[in-house]
C-alpha cells in the first residue's frame, strides 16, 4: 500500500481534499484511552458506527488517525455516503441537539471527542474547527460536480485517482518513475463505492472490470488494487 501516512501532526501540509487519500488508512485500536486537552481521545475498530443518525449531539469529533465515512439514510433504505473523512477532518457538528448524519469507521480510528458545551464556549477550537471545514466544504464542491455531471466511468476513475495521493489536478506532482504504477487498498466495498458515486452496484461493478480489461487497473487479495498507468486513469475522470 503506497499512500501517504504521515500523522495529524502534519496535515496543515496537506494536499487539497480533492487529491488527499488519507481517508483510506490506519492505525488504531478501540475504546478512550488518555485525556487530551480539550477533548478526550477515542479509539475504534473498523466498521464501529461512532454517530448513528437521531444519535443526541454530545460531542464533535477530529480524526486523528484512519477514515470515516459520513452517511445518510432515506426510509426505503436508500443510502448516500456524503463524505469520506481522514485526518485532520472534523464531523459531528449539528444546528440543532440531533445527529442528521452517520459516522461510521472504515479503518482502525483515532479521534479526539470534544465536548459539545465546552466546544461552543472555546472560539479558538472553533476557528481550528472552521479550517478544517473550509477544505471539506471544497471537497463537497467536487463532490456536487462528480454526482451531478460525470458519467458512471469518470466517477469510479475519479474515486480511484483520490486513493494516490500528490497525482491529478493542478498539484499533480507527475509520474514518479519510469513505470508509472501504483497499488493501493479500497477500504471501501463496492457497495459502499456504489453508495458514495450514486450509482448501483452493477455499475460500479462493470466500470472496474471495464478498467481491467483495458489494462488500467489489475486485483490483488481481499482490497489490494493496483493502477498500472496513473497518467492513463487520470485521463478517464473528465478533469482533463
Amino acid at each position: 500500500m503506497s499512500l501517504d501516512t504521515r500523522s495529524f501532526e502534519h496535515a496543515e501540509d496537506r494536499v487539497p481534499p480533492k487529491f488527499d487519500a488519507r481517508w483510506s488508512l490506519g492505525p488504531a485500536r478501540g475504546h478512550v484511552v488518555a485525556e487530551g486537552t480539550g477533548g478526550r481521545i477515542l479509539e475504534f475498530e473498523p466498521r464501529h458506527t461512532i454517530i448513528d443518525e437521531t444519535d443526541a449531539a454530545r460531542c464533535s469529533y477530529m480524526i486523528l488517525e484512519g477514515s470515516v465515512m459520513i452517511s445518510k439514510m432515506l426510509p426505503d433504505g436508500r443510502r448516500q455516503i456524503i463524505e469520506l473523512l481522514g485526518p485532520g477532518d472534523v464531523f459531528g457538528m449539528t444546528t440543532t441537539g440531533i445527529h442528521e448524519s452517520a459516522a461510521d469507521t472504515l479503518t482502525p480510528v483515532r479521534v479526539t471527542a470534544y465536548d459539545r458545551a465546552a466546544f461552543e464556549r472555546d472560539g479558538s477550537l472553533q476557528l481550528v474547527f472552521a479550517e478544517r471545514l473550509k477544505n471539506q466544504i471544497c471537497a463537497l464542491h467536487d463532490h456536487a460536480m462528480l454526482l451531478g455531471r460525470k458519467t458512471a466511468r469518470e466517477r469510479v476513475a475519479t474515486f480511484l485517482m483520490r486513493l494516490i495521493p500528490g497525482r491529478g489536478g493542478s498539484g499533480c506532482l507527475g509520474p514518479q518513475a519510469d513505470a508509472d504504477r501504483r497499488s493501493v487498498t479500497v477500504a471501501l466495498t463496492r457497495q459502499e463505492i456504489a453508495d458514495y458515486l450514486g450509482l448501483t452496484l452493477e455499475t460500479v461493478s462493470r466500470a472496474f472490470s471495464q478498467l481491467k480489461r483495458e489494462g488500467i487497473l489489475s486485483y490483488g487479495h481481499h482490497d489490494a488494487v493496483t493502477v498500472t498507468d496513473v497518467c492513463r486513469l487520470c485521463r478517464q475522470t473528465g478533469a482533463h
